[in-house]
């Protein structure tokens, strides 16, 4: 991993509201194809860092790379266009859409700009969600008609749609069955055999050390650790959480 190309750097990034310092001088790097998992609990920084990634938040301070590149993003939209795209833990989807228009939203197959190309669109969708979820999953049905664990998936089949870069992960396994939790592991672990760089974020130690190549350790908003995942245990993460 450390050979290969840094799709993205955080350098010294620092972020406060108000009184609070929600990030401080935090650094490191993601590699091509790499799953980094982020742990720390719930005051640590871990949403603050993501959404400074996704164009949410500017940092006070610091900069990011994309290849080696310095950039600034003013909004979400300009994060995706260029390429880095967020799956939050309260899903972003329309209930009352069917689960391939969700797919398609704000990404629709048309020819000549204007007329939708249905029959593809329904046919890409249920090509993803077989891969991902390993099941059927009724690409006609309303959203709003689906278990958690499914809903993520619809959210989690978006991503393979655009085709992103980077994948921002916060909390994709929260509130989930373990059955639902499986799907979404295996739906991480395929973007990454496509060579998408993912920052995974969960309080679900075993998921982070079964899909992480690293994992980063914030506490109270600065980096504990950086290390390997097969160098960690369960416990070693815990210690860092809290150590003082």
């Amino acid at each position: 991993m450390e050979n290969s190309h840094i799709v993205l750097k955080c350098e010294n990034v620092s972020k406060r509201f108000g009184y609070v310092e929600a990030l401080k001088d935090v650094s490191f790097e993601l590699h091509k194809g790499e799953v980094l998992g982020l742990v720390g609990d719930n005051a640590a920084g871990k949403s603050t860092l993501l959404k400074i990634i996704a164009g949410y938040y500017r940092p006070d301070s610091g900069q990011l790379y994309l290849d080696g590149k310095p950039v600034s993003f003013n909004s979400p939209l300009e994060a995706r266009l260029a390429g880095v795209e967020m799956i939050y833990q309260q899903l972003l989807l329309a209930p009352n859409l069917s689960v391939v228009d969700n797919i398609f939203l704000g990404r629709e197959q048309r020819v000549f700009s204007f007329l939708l190309r249905r029959g593809l669109m329904r046919r890409r969708a249920s090509e993803i969600l077989g891969r991902i979820a390993g099941e059927s999953i009724p690409i006609d049905n309303k959203v709003y008609t689906l278990s958690g664990g499914q809903q993520q998936i619809v959210a989690i089949a978006r991503i393979f749609v655009s085709d992103p870069r980077i994948v921002l992960m916060d909390e994709p396994t929260a509130s989930l069955s373990v059955k639902s939790s499986e799907r979404i592991l295996r739906a991480v672990e395929e973007l990454k055999r496509n060579g998408t760089s993912i920052i995974f974020v969960s309080h679900r130690l075993p998921d982070v050390l079964r899909v992480s190549d690293r994992i980063m350790l914030l506490r109270r908003g600065r980096k504990v650790f950086l290390r390997r995942s097969d160098e960690l245990t369960q416990d070693d993460i815990i210690r860092g959480m809290v150590a003082e």
